[in-house]
């Protein structure tokens, strides 16, 4: 059985972990008694229970992304107001 990340873990609802939990039990069990034809069938379902956990990260990438953006952009205009006022010094 493949594990997702923890970082996609991290952002499991309780139900999903609970669910993801489980079914990891079940596989590991069909694992032991070599029934890998049905593990497969137990991975194919974990993959799909933790696909809204990895839109959920890559939307919080994405946030990052515009933080950092917006960030950036206000640095920007921070650092060409005090080149202007250097200008008027001189």
């Amino acid at each position: 059985m493949r594990h997702c990340s923890v970082q996609v873990r991290g952002l499991l609802t309780r139900h999903e972990l609970d669910r993801y939990n489980a079914l990891m039990d079940v596989g590991h069990f069909l694992e032991q008694q070599l029934r890998y034809d049905l593990v497969y069938t137990v991975q194919k379902e974990i993959d799909i229970l933790i696909l809204p956990a990895i839109e959920r990260l890559k939307e919080k990438s994405r946030q990052r992304d515009r933080d950092t953006e917006a960030y950036l952009a206000q640095k920007g205009r921070g650092d060409a107001r005090f080149a202007y006022d250097d200008a008027d010094e001189e």
